[in-house]
């Protein structure tokens, strides 16, 4: 993917959760990052601790690079929270080349959570 096409359709993304969840803004990677862990982790709550934020994000990231075979999901513990085990080692450097992977993968998640809504 040309790097004009992975920001058009990062864009894209962005901009369809931002109308779906009727927001002003558009969210960023962070939010992003988080509502793929809610997602995840298959419930909602009105309000989350920081601490429980960073363990969604977390969760988010180990899933997305489970697409690639990084980590492998493990099963859920007693409070129904996903764990991951990693498998490989990635050896993605530099901030920006780290955001593109992550923006290629959250786009292609998006993509399998629409193709298999009815």
């Amino acid at each position: 993917m040309e790097d004009w096409e992975l920001d058009f359709a990062w864009l894209e993304v962005r901009t369809r959760l931002k109308d779906s969840l009727g927001r002003d803004t558009l969210p960023d990677m962070n939010a992003v990052l988080f509502l793929i862990g809610i997602q995840e982790l298959g419930r909602v709550k009105s309000t989350y601790t920081k601490e429980e934020k960073q363990d969604l994000m977390h969760i988010a990231v180990c899933h997305l690079l489970s697409l690639e075979g990084y980590y492998t999901f493990t099963g859920r513990d007693a409070d129904g929270w996903p764990h991951y085990e990693q498998v490989r080692v990635h050896d993605t450097t530099g901030l920006k080349t780290q955001e593109q992977w992550l923006k290629r993968l959250i786009i292609q998640y998006f993509r399998t959570v629409e193709s298999d809504m009815p």
